[in-house]
This record gives C-alpha cells, sequence and structure tokens, in this order.
C-alpha cells in the first residue's frame, strides 16, 4: 500500500483531533440537526441520489482512504455512520471528523476481510444537534473507550452514559428518552479511528425509562478491542432526529428472521411495512414501500455478539415510490456470507 503523504497525515491528525476537541460543547439551537449530511461514492464518483448537499465530495488520499467534504455543514461535535458498498467482504470505518472553514471534513478508511486497507464503494452519513426538537425517541454518542463521552445529544436533555463492560464492550444509555419495550426503534454502530476495528449491537433494550445499548467492537483478527465508536438510536424519527418533514424514512431489525413489529418502522405506511427476502447466502433484499424519494441514505449496521459484519452489495435502488436495498450482505470474519443480524436503516431529505 503507498504511504500516505506527510500532508494526508497531517489533515487525517487534525480532523480527528477536532473531532475529539471540537466535539465536546456545541451552542445551544432550536431544532435538531444543526448540521447533517450524507454521501453515496460508488468507488469512482460521488453519486447524486445519495448525496447531501449536492456540492458535498469524496476525493481519495490513498489505498482505502477517503476524504468527504459535507459542503457547508461545519459544525462542532456529532456523529458519523459509513457503511461499505461492495459485492466482497469489505467494511468502512470512521478516522476523524470536524469542522473545516465552512465544511464539515470526515476521514473513512476501508478494509478487506483481514484487516488490508482496500477501496470500496460507501455510504457515509454526519449529524450534529444541539437543544430541543428531535421528532421521536432520539440520541447519539461518540465515546472513548474509557467511556468518556466526546460528543453527544439526547432528545430530552438528559446526560448519556457510557460504561465499559470489558475488553471492546460497553453499555450506552439513553436515559428519558424510554419507551414500551421490551426492544423498540434501531441503532447503528460505526467504529471510529486508523487501526482495523468493527463495531457493531450486541442488542438493545427499551423501558419506560431509558434506551440501553450494548456495543461490541473487534479488530480485523475477530478479538474484542477497545476502540472509539460512535452509536445513533432512533424511534419513529430519521436518523439525523427529525421527523415530518422528513417525511420519508424507514428502518428494520433482521434478527435473523423478523424482529418485533416495534422494530419495523416505515414513516408513510406505520410499523411492520418493510419487508425482507433472502437473496442468497448472507445476502437480504429489503423493500421500503413508498418512502424512495431522492436524495437519501441508507445505512446498515450488524447485530449480535460475534464478530460477523454487514454492508451492501451495491448502492440502493428506486423504483418509484419504492426504495430497494440490493442486498445486504453479511460474512464471517473470515470473508464467508453468512446470514446473521443486522439494522438496516433509510432516510430522505425529504
Amino acid at each position: 500500500m503507498p504511504r500516505p503523504t506527510r500532508a494526508i497525515s497531517a489533515l487525517i491528525g487534525i480532523v480527528a483531533l477536532l473531532g475529539m476537541l471540537l466535539g465536546i460543547a456545541s451552542p445551544a439551537q432550536a431544532a435538531v440537526p444543526d448540521r447533517f449530511g450524507f454521501a453515496l461514492w460508488n468507488g469512482a464518483a460521488v453519486v447524486p441520489a445519495g448525496t447531501f448537499p449536492a456540492a458535498t465530495t469524496v476525493v481519495p488520499l490513498g489505498v482505502g482512504i477517503y476524504q468527504v467534504k459535507f459542503a457547508g455543514q461545519a459544525f462542532p461535535g456529532g456523529v458519523v455512520h459509513v457503511t461499505a458498498i461492495s459485492n466482497g467482504p469489505r467494511w468502512c470505518q470512521a478516522d476523524g471528523w470536524g469542522p473545516s472553514g465552512a465544511d464539515e471534513i470526515a476521514i473513512i478508511r476501508c478494509f478487506r476481510a483481514g484487516g488490508v486497507p482496500d477501496n470500496s464503494g460507501f455510504s457515509a452519513f454526519f449529524t450534529t444537534a444541539s437543544g430541543a426538537g428531535a421528532g421521536g425517541p432520539y440520541g447519539y454518542v461518540h465515546t472513548q473507550p474509557t467511556g468518556a463521552i466526546i460528543s453527544q445529544y439526547n432528545a430530552v436533555g438528559a446526560p448519556n452514559s457510557v460504561t465499559p463492560l470489558g475488553v471492546g464492550q460497553w453499555s450506552v444509555k439513553f436515559p428519558g428518552i424510554g419507551s414500551g419495550g421490551p426492544i423498540d426503534g434501531s441503532v447503528q454502530v460505526t467504529a471510529a479511528g486508523s487501526a482495523p476495528t468493527r463495531c457493531k449491537a450486541r442488542n438493545w433494550t427499551s423501558n419506560p425509562g431509558q434506551q440501553e445499548v450494548i456495543v461490541f467492537c473487534f479488530n480485523a483478527a475477530g478479538a474484542l478491542v477497545n476502540s472509539r465508536f460512535s452509536v445513533t438510536y432512533q424511534q419513529k424519527t430519521s436518523l439525523y432526529g427529525p421527523a415530518f418533514p422528513p417525511k420519508y424514512f424507514g428502518y428494520l431489525w433482521h434478527v435473523p428472521g423478523a424482529g418485533p413489529a416495534t422494530t419495523n418502522f416505515n414513516s408513510v405506511l406505520g410499523f411492520g411495512a418493510n419487508t425482507l427476502i433472502a437473496a442468497g447466502p448472507g445476502l437480504s433484499l429489503v423493500t421500503f414501500p413508498q418512502i424512495g424519494f431522492l436524495p437519501l441514505n441508507v445505512q446498515v449496521t450488524a447485530v449480535g455478539s460475534n464478530s460477523n459484519f454487514c454492508g451492501m452489495n451495491f448502492p440502493w435502488t428506486v423504483s418509484a415510490p419504492h426504495l430497494y436495498v440490493r442486498d445486504v450482505n453479511c460474512f464471517t470474519n473470515a470473508g464467508a456470507p453468512i446470514n446473521t443480524g443486522f439494522t438496516v436503516t433509510a432516510n430522505s431529505r425529504l
């Protein structure tokens, strides 16, 4: 692999530092989000149908290293999620992110099974929020491995918490945004850092007092490892916080098999409307009816206690008004296709 130039290495370090230092606090705003953006990179170019704002760019910096510039979205804090798009066993993670002038800059790293840097398509997502205005039970955390929170949001203003449970294991609690349970809504988790690392939801639970997400992170060998990570919880709201507008969003949990109706939501049709069918070994075709309005973003997170990981085989497609994720693909740590648990969330700008 070619070594990044000193300038590239310096940029990566600066963005990571900004993401850590500037993410500690942000000024109060009237509504969620303060800023957000998403980008769809097909391996050669930015795809406008999956990108917002339109001027957002992706620049390769080296093998498996990308700079995403969310145009005009500079703001301290927030979280970044990213999902690899490849027909092979790939994953992507966020190295660091932070403001640069008027723009928000995120550094994305992608790897193939074994932890070797590798060029890949991906779907990247950034949001940052403060104050009131979330459309439903909603919150996020960007945290150090120690449990020290770098940036956070909670729809009712309560302080979230991160408690280490052991190497590569954490309990993340979102107090005050509880629900009837036992499992409601959806979660997305993304590793943060330069070493090849994958993070996922071991599971999550809902009760009237809080939402709790158990996060596991793994290194390239499939062993539990301490890492920075971002986790977002959403319920009847988009992944970037508001609802109605946007009018078109949805999420689904594949257990494997269908999860509870309260983990399958469609903003047009309500609970249980999204569908999943097996499309081959480790492949799942997910249909989100009535919410296929561009531009939009799709993210996938593996769920379970093992080191399996998931992405997307191809970029999603729209046959108006329906959205098709063709397909979620999941792999063992060694890169073999496997049917395993995952969450998938789709979020339109409209």
